[in-house]
């Protein structure tokens, strides 16, 4: 809402301005009515293509208050430095011999003002588009951000490739701003192009995950240009990860034990996803469709809907068969959790 009331107000400035200085001048000079009309039409036009411009400009976010002051600052810094420059092109280009001295000051004052519109205006824009990635940078000392509530989360390829962070997002579990970095687009779009079937696979469904999340109004997902140290993907994300102070989302497990070494927080979404497995009690009932025999004698084996692994003392006699069965116990493996159950006599 900001930035359109700040593209309408520049618009109707730059015609005012133009108007103001133009008038006298028509005045002094005799100027025609269509050439006034003709000036302020193209004062106009120009700042609506420079408003056009701005909007085509990928959006970011800083907080209003402190985007104006520092951008209106630092547009009427540029503004002074190119008025030496408009003084010194009316030192070196005389004024035409059907301008008199006093109007072609005028203009140049005219012109400054102008200079001065769209120096702020485009200063303004862009920092408010630009939220944390801007900084302040005194020489070998870069001030951090500090980072008020919850925290963004970086994705990384794998969880987009993955698909269940659709479904995780519009439950609105996770707090804050989900980052997609640049690198990682061009990571998925490397995949889709790729010659190998199973990797061009992967990286379509993964663009179109992306596709959906970003299009999602409900939930808030962002595709930044984001810089950061490294030679590769992996190696980006830690960067980055230190330098927003965010946390990396991923299924790779050498990413996560490298993150975690360089202080970086990891949401696994695979070890996620094990936490969310029913807990399953001994002396429980279950209903498992037994599918195959189990290793040992008479044991049957079956899974529930999670994927989790049921071994059923005496389920080979039912295989085919959907049993109510009784949970005797429950191991955790690297595979993930195993139940182990036996027929129930009810």
């Amino acid at each position: 809402m900001i930035l359109y009331i700040l593209r309408g107000a520049f618009i109707i400035l730059t015609a005012s301005v133009t108007l103001l200085y133009v008038l006298p001048f028509q005045e002094d000079e005799h100027l025609e009515f269509g050439k006034v009309v003709a000036l302020v039409g193209a004062a106009i036009g120009v700042s609506m293509a420079i408003v056009v411009a701005d909007i085509f400009v990928r959006q970011k976010r800083l907080s209003a208050l402190s985007g104006i002051f520092i951008g209106l600052i630092a547009g009427l810094l540029a503004a002074y430095a190119l008025s030496f420059v408009v003084d010194l092109f009316g030192v070196i280009v005389p004024p035409p011999h059907d301008i008199t001295p006093e109007s072609y000051l005028t203009l140049l004052k005219g012109v400054k003002v102008l200079i001065g519109l769209i120096t702020c205006y485009l200063g303004i824009s862009l920092v408010i588009q630009t939220k944390d990635d801007f900084r302040f940078v005194v020489p070998y000392v870069e001030f951090a951000r500090e980072i008020r509530g919850t925290r963004p989360t970086i994705i990384d390829t794998s969880i987009i490739i993955d698909g269940r962070i659709l479904d995780i997002a519009q439950t609105h579990v996770l707090q804050g701003e989900m980052i997609v970095p640049r690198f990682v687009v061009n990571e998925l779009q490397l995949l889709a192009d790729s010659p190998d079937k199973i990797k061009r696979s992967r990286g379509r469904r993964g663009l179109d995950i992306l596709n959906k999340l970003v299009d999602d109004p409900s939930v808030s997902v962002t595709i930044q240009d984001l810089e950061a140290e490294g030679g590769t993907v992996d190696q980006k994300l830690v960067s980055l990860g230190q330098k927003l102070r965010a946390r990396v989302m991923t299924n790779d497990f050498n990413l996560g034990k490298v993150a975690t070494l360089r202080n970086v927080e990891i949401i696994n979404l695979n070890e996620l996803a094990k936490t969310l497995r029913p807990v399953a009690l001994p002396g429980e009932l279950m209903h498992v469709k037994i599918v195959k025999a189990g290793e040992g004698p008479g044991q049957g084996v079956g899974y529930l809907e999670d994927g989790t692994m049921v071994v059923v003392e005496g389920g080979r006699a039912i295989i085919g068969h959907d049993s109510p069965v009784s949970v005797t116990s429950t191991i955790q493996t690297s595979a993930g959790r195993m139940i182990f159950a036996k027929v129930s006599e009810g």
